[in-house]
């Protein structure tokens, strides 16, 4: 496990600070703001998952292979953790999937103040300017949309109240399972001429636009790779994501 304190957020916050950031114009494009939020872990008290509805552990769609998974986030908290929800099924768009708390970015906002708002109204988290510890590359996805990750600092233990209409359910994923010796994995699919990422955590695979960032975040915020050896926004999405 990967210990919280103040030696961890004084090293993401050095590793993104000497990243070099890849920017993409909107062209048309929405530009949305997602928050990694790390916050501590318990790795009984913050693991487990209720029994899924059919929905959330349908593996149909999933390119390559699922065998042994069942949609579960089970086995995966402990120490320093970000913040990973299952949106809600009710949704209009990309229902049941997992994803970083985040959306679109309003106008005359900046998307550090974007992030902040969305993590506040999807979680209930209200964090100030100064828990932000820096940015990552922009993600263009499928869908047309511009994703810049803001990477925020949410404290040991804060007090989660996921908004019904919005996130099923929130999860501490600790770091150590995001460095997974086996993560990231490709698939090729017959529709790119791209790999499609996956990020093995608990008994699912997490998918780009999330998994793609995800992997920059351990590539560039954990481990401090230089930013030539740790681009994703080649990392294609499943088809299942691109509407």
């Amino acid at each position: 496990m990967i210990t919280f304190n103040e030696t961890l957020r004084e090293q993401i916050v050095g590793h993104l600070a000497n990243h070099d950031r890849r920017t993409y114009p909107l062209e048309g494009r929405r530009h949305a703001a997602v928050a990694i939020t790390i916050v501590d872990s318990d790795p009984v008290l913050h693991d487990g998952e209720q029994p899924l509805e059919p929905e959330f552990s349908d593996m149909s769609m999933v390119p390559g292979d699922v065998e042994g998974l069942d949609g579960r986030m089970v086995g995966v908290a402990g120490g320093a953790a970000f913040l990973l929800c299952r949106r809600a099924s009710r949704l209009n768009s990309h229902s049941a999937q997992w994803a970083l708390p985040g959306g679109r970015i309003d106008e005359g906002e900046t998307v550090e103040e974007a992030a902040l708002r969305e993590l506040h109204e999807e979680l209930g988290l209200e964090l100030r300017a100064e828990s932000v510890l820096g940015l990552l590359d922009d993600y263009p996805t499928r869908s047309g949309y511009v994703i810049t990750p803001v990477v925020l600092w949410g404290g040991a233990d804060p007090a989660l109240i996921p908004s019904p209409d919005e996130v099923r359910a929130v999860y501490r994923i600790g770091l150590h399972a995001l460095c997974r010796d086996d993560s990231p994995r490709y698939v090729d699919i017959p529709e790119s001429d791209r790999p499609v990422v996956q990020v093995p955590l608990g008994g699912d695979l997490i998918h780009a636009p999330t998994g793609a960032v995800l992997v920059q975040f351990r590539w560039v915020g954990i481990e401090g790779r230089a930013a030539d050896d740790a681009r994703v926004d080649e990392m294609e999405q499943p088809v299942f994501a691109w509407k």
